[in-house]
């Protein structure tokens, strides 16, 4: 457990003391070659010192603060024994400066207890697969993965990188292998970006395959290679373009649909129809990147999202630039691309 002290320094600067108990845990702490800790001063502008056991964070008090949660998040995971890697601390540093974070400090008590969405505690809520323990990397992910766990029919909204496909293939694997559903329903629209499926060399099933490479990534970083292609090979898991889905009910099965920007409110309408008893069902896409004819006006997930938004038993969870968990440029050029002057 981190011990904390505080000593104050001209010019609004402050020196935060911070105490760590089991020194065994400092080497991955701190990382290779100290990279923990140098990530840690260029993205939030501090001086961090360590000596032993004991680190002195010196920065404006913003900055120390929030460097001060980040080193204990950190120390606090590792306690638990969760994996800390380089985009590991990059999330949680990114949660510091998480503005829906300082939100939730506002609202504590005299004790000082930051509120649900404390980054210096470990995340509460988790997805096992066969292959690894995942964890949320962000604010957002932390309300989508509660939702996964909660609700029938989920519609994730929000820019590449937050996570949606993979957080809902992950729960999807997660509830197969413990059997709380019988089958995984995998499935996109094959919208032509650029190129004509007829141009592209193969039977259909190439053709349409490198459509659903994402799905597969996924599916591949929770499950052993050989389990993916035996459930693929039995049917526990289908991975299909969207006109496949017309005229099914899909019970007993974990059902995603991915790039649903992609859709005419009548495939989706088919879609949402397929739902079935015993059955999750998951909506992911970005409302910003619709690649059919006619834009936004014609989205599917536009218009299901109007529809249905506020119904019980339906969750709508909205990611934004800050929920990225990829490289950190990759939020500022979402930034970037959704300002004032965006298309």
């Amino acid at each position: 457990m981190a011990k904390k002290a505080q000593s104050e320094q001209p010019r609004g600067v402050i020196t935060l003391d911070l105490e760590f108990d089991d020194p065994q845990l400092l080497g991955d702490l701190f990382g290779e070659y100290d990279r923990n800790i140098v990530a840690i001063e260029n993205r939030l502008g501090v001086y961090i010192a360590a000596r032993g056991t004991n680190l002195k964070i010196e920065g404006e008090e913003d900055a120390a603060t929030r460097a001060r949660d980040v080193l204990t998040g950190i120390y606090n995971r590792l306690e638990k024994g969760q994996e800390i890697d380089a985009s590991a601390v990059e999330a949680i540093i990114a949660m510091a400066a998480d503005p829906r974070i300082e939100k939730a400090a506002k609202g504590t008590g005299a004790s000082g207890a930051r509120g649900k969405n404390d980054i210096s505690e470990p995340p509460k809520v988790m997805i096992r697969t066969r292959k690894k323990t995942i964890v949320p990397r962000s604010v957002g992910q932390a309300h989508y993965m509660e939702a996964l766990a909660r609700d029938d029919m989920i519609f994730a909204l929000g820019p590449a990188g937050t996570g949606k496909t993979y957080l809902a293939v992950a729960q999807a694997v997660a509830m197969l292998i413990t059997g709380a559903v019988q089958r995984l329903i995998l499935s996109r629209p094959a919208v032509e970006a650029g190129e004509h499926l007829g141009f592209l060399p193969g039977d259909m099933k190439d053709k349409v395959d490198p459509y659903l490479r994402p799905i597969y990534d996924a599916l591949f970083d929770c499950l052993p290679a050989e389990q993916v292609e035996r459930r693929i090979e039995s049917g526990e898991i289908e991975i299909a373009p969207l006109a496949f889905m017309r005229g099914r009910t899909l019970g007993d099965a974990f059902i995603i649909l991915d790039e649903a920007q992609n859709t005419t409110p009548a495939q989706m309408k088919m879609f949402l129809t397929r739902f079935g008893m015993s059955s999750r069902m998951v909506v992911c896409g970005d409302p910003r990147q619709v690649d059919i004819p006619g834009g936004d006006s014609r989205s599917g997930l536009n218009d299901a999202v109007s529809r249905l938004e506020g119904i019980d038993g339906i969750s709508t969870i909205r990611f934004t630039s800050s929920d990225v968990v990829r490289h950190p440029l990759v939020g500022r050029i979402v930034d970037a691309y959704e300002g004032p002057d965006a298309n």
